[in-house]
């Protein structure tokens, strides 16, 4: 049987941040794939976009603690 999750958190902790991307990275590549930059970079200015509407009154953000009870009715809490 492999190592639990605790057993890798403990192996790692003292590993270098260098060490710990390269696992990261090894684990996103094995398991799922590498984040696409392209996607990332047009998150990034729909972001930005959408920070600079709310900052600057053209949009009106609604309170976290109206939309986990919107999310909480939608799925059924």
């Amino acid at each position: 049987m492999g190592m639990t999750v605790e057993q890798v958190i403990s192996e790692t902790q003292n590993w270098s941040e260098e060490q710990v991307e390269a696992l990261f990275e090894r684990f996103l590549v094995s398991n799922y794939r590498l984040p696409d930059p392209d996607y990332d970079a047009a998150w990034g200015i729909e972001m930005k976009r959408r920070i600079d509407d709310i900052e600057s009154g053209r949009e009106v953000g609604i309170p976290g603690e109206e939309v986990m009870a919107r999310v909480g009715k939608f799925v059924g809490l």
